[in-house]
């Protein structure tokens, strides 16, 4: 059997960023998990921002297929939606890469985990802003900007489980589905 040498080192690179951040991670560090030759890794990738950018698709993959996982086409937009931002959120919160980055970004700022946060909440919008048209498709929505509406669904979602928290009582699951509901459903219910 063949051993997959770009999996290898997409896979103990990924393992180096969620351990180190992207600032500390070093592409010798990177071969040296991956136990290749630092050469073999530029075979793959040009610099650690390509393969940076490699293990940010596959975080976005792996989000969006978390998503899709709990979307059901013949249940309400709001049931889909507070479920599938609950699991983006819990994915969020439990994988060591995107929980690094953004420690690393309060504490730093590194422009690339930036980026990469960036990439991440881009990436949950436009999941949301699809849902967000096939709703408005079915007549579940009135008429609105998909995009913008993601947006702002994901901020009220977050203000409610992150922000709310800080200075209140959290909000439990249900409370939080509840306001979600209350505060969007009462903007885009059709008339």
């Amino acid at each position: 059997m063949a051993i997959d040498r770009r999996k290898q080192i997409v896979d103990a690179a990924a393992k180096s960023f969620a351990l180190f951040g992207y600032k500390a991670t070093t592409m010798d560090q990177v071969a040296r998990i991956a136990n290749v030759g630092k050469g073999t890794i530029y075979t793959f990738f040009t610099n650690k921002e390509e393969l940076f950018h490699e293990i940010m698709r596959r975080l976005i993959l792996e989000m969006k297929q978390v998503a899709e996982r709990v979307v059901d086409p013949n249940r309400r937009f709001f049931d889909n939606l507070y479920d599938a931002l609950e699991q983006l959120l819990d994915f969020r919160e439990e994988h060591e890469l995107a929980l690094k980055l953004s420690q690393e970004v309060r504490e730093i700022g590194t422009p690339m985990a930036q980026e990469g946060m960036q990439q991440i909440e881009k990436a949950v919008v436009g999941y949301i802003a699809q849902q967000v048209q096939a709703a408005v498709d079915k007549g579940e929505l009135k008429p609105c900007n998909p995009e913008m509406t993601a947006f702002v669904m994901l901020k009220l979602y977050m203000a409610l489980t992150v922000d709310w928290a800080k200075m209140h009582e959290p909000l439990n699951k249900k409370q939080v589905a509840e306001q979600l509901r209350s505060y969007m459903r009462e903007g885009l219910a059709p008339e």
